[in-house]
């Protein structure tokens, strides 16, 4: 194959990868020889980052960890950096995580239960797990407060058909009977 007749399937390829993919690889997925790919993955680098008079782009083919990926264009680390952060595309917190852990093992779930479990006031938390899309509201307790569980949205960004992929941390959580206890005592 000529150079020409790769750079689209490379690119393809390159677009949907979250691992650099080595140039091995491709030649193979390709059918074609890894100097052929070599040389092709050099020259889309270098016209993405504009020589020979070539449009910049706002992406660049880096040659990393053995593997070639797309990044975004260092140029624009700053633009991509404001839009993560200030976006629903940013990344939980830890205390995000961890009350969702606990909403996903124990659910359903009050928020008074939830922070029991982690000591903190979860109340913001639970907010922004709202606002992802990542737990719902799944009815109320007798006495009024809101359940939580997780969403279909929750399943498939951790890759799960159903909550029984969970691994099986549940142990090490307190059990529904000790949050009971917990709750006379107070």
């Amino acid at each position: 194959m000529s150079e020409h007749d790769l750079r689209a399937p490379i690119e393809a390829i390159l677009m949907v990868t979250s691992e650099p993919v080595t140039p091995e690889d491709l030649a193979v997925a390709l059918g074609t020889e890894v100097a052929d790919v070599e040389a092709t993955l050099r020259a889309l680098a270098r016209e993405y980052l504009g020589d020979g008079g070539a449009r910049v782009r706002g992406f660049e083919l880096r040659e990393v960890a053995g593997g070639w990926r797309i990044y975004s264009a260092r140029a624009y680390a700053d633009v991509v950096g404001r839009f993560v952060v200030g976006s629903s595309h940013a990344r939980l917190s830890q205390a995000a995580l961890e009350t969702l852990a606990v909403i996903a093992y124990r659910q359903p779930i009050s928020r008074a239960r939830i922070a029991r479990i982690r000591g903190v006031n979860v109340d913001g938390v639970v907010r922004t797990l709202l606002a992802r899309g990542l737990v719902e509201e799944t009815g109320t307790t007798p006495s009024g407060a809101r359940l939580y569980g997780t969403t279909g949205e929750f399943l498939e960004k951790m890759g799960m058909t159903s909550l029984s992929e969970l691994v099986p941390l549940a142990p090490y959580l307190p059990s529904a009977d000790a949050l009971d206890e917990l709750e006379e005592e107070l």
